[in-house]
């Protein structure tokens, strides 16, 4: 793939400064560049980089292009234009718009148009997979799910039965959607399970990391909806619902009816409890360990972070007198007033 900074600027809506005429082959960190590829600064704390440079072009801010010595492309959200710069430049394979031969179909199966089904893949019975969707190797999808157009799963995607996916959804290898929801019901020291009745359902432009667990939903579906995106390693339990537009990072966990809003952001390594809501726009910041409903848009977190291990001790040993020294600071304020 090759093309002119003028080419990438019409694209972009990027205001051209320099050379439009220059040939751009690639895309790369400042620190990295060459002549021929184009990088980008939105992080302020790469801005040392600008002036070594040898990057032939430039996506910047307007108060930094007067710093660039080269091309500049000059855009209110640098980051933005960066991300559909380096999907100009995609190297992933093409699909191969066929059906291989170790392929399994079931009865009643749909394909649509152009679609690729890789080696070793299964498509369920009355499973409709909408046009250019792309199943790759040894992919098994269950029966009545339904894929919509433009989607990718990529090797080793498990869907269990009854799952919908809408178009242009994106799936990495090892994830499973479907799987029964951790349901069980106790009796005289033995689990009774608690058959998972419902399935799951994921709207439109969706992306799903890998080894990404979605469990079926015990009598209603989970639901993730439009352009939401999961990390790798996330657990989102039976009967949870995804508002539009949320992110999870790596490692985020959800019980069971958990029920987050739109545009939220989950940083890695947070747990949810079960049957609570977060409201639209709330963020939660790395580990936090959520219990309670949040009714709130704002940024919330929980715990505690790194310090030496030897005032880690100390601190720890004191966390089980909080209570008392706070009641100890409450019985003299009160003496204090008393005596005022």
């Amino acid at each position: 793939m090759e093309l002119t900074a003028s080419q990438l600027a019409d694209h972009l809506g990027a205001e051209l400064r320099g050379d439009g005429n220059l040939v751009i082959r690639g895309v790369a960190a400042l620190a990295a560049a060459s002549s021929e590829q184009v990088a980008f600064l939105s992080d302020p704390a790469y801005q040392k980089d600008l002036a070594v440079t040898a990057a032939g072009a430039v996506i910047i801010k307007p108060e930094l292009a007067d710093q660039v010595t080269g091309v500049a492309l000059i855009t209110d959200n640098p980051y933005l234009a960066f991300a559909r710069t380096t999907q100009l430049f995609d190297n992933r394979p093409a699909p191969s718009r066929s059906i291989h031969p170790t392929a399994v179909i079931e009865e009643g199966a749909v394909i649509g148009e152009n679609v690729s089904i890789g080696p070793n893949a299964v498509i369920g019975k009355r499973t409709v997979i909408g046009a250019d969707t792309e199943i790759g190797a040894c992919c098994v999808v269950g029966d009545d799910c339904v894929i919509g157009d433009n989607c990718i799963l990529n090797p080793n995607v498990t869907l269990y039965y009854q799952v919908t996916l809408g178009h242009r959804v994106r799936v990495q290898s090892g994830t499973v959607i479907g799987a029964d929801g951790f349901g069980y019901a106790p009796d005289q020291g033995r689990w009774e399970r608690i058959a998972q009745l419902g399935g799951v359902r994921i709207g439109n432009d969706v992306e799903i990391g890998s080894n990404t667990c979605i469990d079926r939903g015990a009598l209603g579906d989970t639901v993730i909806a439009d352009n939401v995106i999961l990390d790798n390693l996330i657990q989102i339990a039976h009967n949870c619902e995804i508002g539009e537009g949320t992110a999870m990072a790596g490692c985020v966990g959800l019980a069971g009816s958990t029920k987050v809003g739109k545009h939220c952001t989950i940083a890695g390594g947070a747990g949810l409890a079960g049957h609570m809501s977060l409201a639209d726009g709330v963020h939660i910041m790395g580990m936090t360990l959520v219990t309670n409903s949040i009714d709130e848009p704002g940024v919330y977190a929980s715990g505690t972070s790194h310090m030496p291990a030897k005032q880690w001790r100390r601190n720890a040993a004191r966390f089980k007198q909080l209570d008392s020294i706070a009641k100890r600071l409450q019985k003299l304020e009160k003496s204090q007033e008393g005596n005022a």
